[in-house]
């Protein structure tokens, strides 16, 4: 664990002033945004596809930022207002709908409305806010929240404002994720837009990553890079063939250390403490996976039936087995990817962010059934813990329920 002296910089949302390697990309998405399509359907769409880690959000924000700064600094000024939301943070397309109107209202709570009545909400403060929107919808994959009533209230806002009044002022629109996503997000919509209005990037080479790995390390430690981190980081990634994503991972870890993946960290900053409750042969499964950089979930759920036999309890229902691992991507355990494939069409992947016997358990409870309570205390050796080893006593974050 290292002393970084802006730990921000490591953080998922941080945008560089100058984005490696994609500015030939950023130029083409600001020449579409600022040339719409002669009579294509409002609003004025763009789309940025690409693999998971090859820059699609950082090219849709750094162009996004790059736009408004140009149209502030024109000869005849006016004023363009970047509302961005990170689609795969999001369940629904409510959730999506909400984190928009946050923008204007921090406080906002989607609970108990519609989506409708969250994109009136949003459209109305449009209204009264009189500037140009440009709306960025990034990290868009397979399998996430349905945005089709977004988009169908985007290309029509007026009929959401009170009757009487009209006039919302220019909405552009910024999509960028993997193109199953994208693709699945405006069939929804009804339209599919023509192929000049996407951009399409390639993943970074070997020498991109390197160099956009020793730019964020330098910049959040304020001195140069340390080499054996850098060479173990590339070194890996060349491994495993992930992308800039993944390696951001593996650098937070390396820098930050326990605190990469703890609730309120820099990686994921939450408002409060996650008090988990995992079975012992969930964090069993689990730790099984984790031997591999990435694995299906369900063969997570085939090792958690067979270990839960094995300990003569029973398995988890598939929805409890299901909030359990949303739980724990919630605290920075884990980190889900949804797939083409599968029985379904799709199949979720799951990424781990730390080694599994780095996680704490708490000790079982009096009378806690056999297979139920969590693995003998303390950090998680090679081996399986017997379940009378002594505990620890030490509480943590991931913890058998009562």
């Amino acid at each position: 664990m290292l002393n970084a002296v802006h730990p921000e910089i490591l953080g998922p949302d941080w945008l560089p002033p100058v984005p490696l390697g994609r500015s030939r990309e950023i130029a083409q998405v600001l020449r579409l945004l600022e040339h719409p399509s002669q009579g294509a359907r409002p609003p004025p769409m763009v789309l940025v596809e690409g693999p998971e880690g090859s820059g699609t959000s950082t090219v849709a924000r750094a162009a996004g930022r790059t736009l408004a700064s140009r149209v502030r600094s024109s000869p005849s000024p006016s004023e363009i207002r970047m509302y961005t939301v990170r689609v795969r943070s999001c369940r629904t397309g409510l959730g999506a709908a909400s984190a928009l109107l946050r923008h204007f209202d921090p406080g906002f709570d989607g609970r108990g409305f519609s989506v409708v009545e969250v994109l009136a909400g949003f459209l109305r403060r449009l209204h009264r806010d009189r500037r140009t929107a440009l709306i960025v919808l990034d990290d868009i994959g397979v399998g996430g929240p349905d945005l089709a009533v977004l988009l169908r209230a985007f290309s029509d806002p007026e009929r959401f404002l009170p009757e009487g009044e009209s006039g919302v002022p220019s909405i552009l629109l910024l999509l960028a994720g993997r193109r199953e996503g994208l693709d699945g997000a405006t069939r929804g919509f009804g339209l599919r837009p023509p192929p000049e209005r996407w951009v399409r990037l390639s993943p970074y080479s070997p020498t991109e990553i390197r160099a956009i790995l020793r730019d964020r390390m330098e910049r959040a430690l304020g001195r140069p890079a340390p080499e054996t981190i850098l060479e173990r980081v590339t070194a890996r990634v060349h491994r495993d063939g992930c992308g800039i994503s993944r390696a951001m991972d593996l650098v937070r870890r390396e820098i930050l250390g326990p605190s990469a993946i703890r609730p309120g960290s820099v990686y994921r900053p939450l408002e409060s403490r996650l008090d988990l409750s995992i079975e012992r042969h969930v964090v069993r499964a689990l730790a099984r996976a984790a031997d591999r950089e990435s694995v299906p979930l369900r063969d997570i759920r085939r090792w958690e039936a067979l270990l839960a036999k094995a300990e003569g309890a029973r398995s988890l229902p598939t929805t409890t087995f299901w909030r359990r691992i949303i739980r724990l991507e919630q605290a920075g355990y884990v980190r889900r990817e949804i797939r083409p494939g599968g029985m379904g069409g799709t199949q979720s992947v799951l990424h781990f962010l730390s080694p599994v016997r780095e996680w704490f358990t708490a000790p079982p409870g009096r009378g806690t059934p056999r297979g139920s309570g969590p693995s003998g205390g303390g950090r998680w050796s090679a081996e399986w813990a017997p379940p009378d080893r002594s505990p620890t006593g030490e509480r943590s974050p991931v913890a058998a329920p009562d």
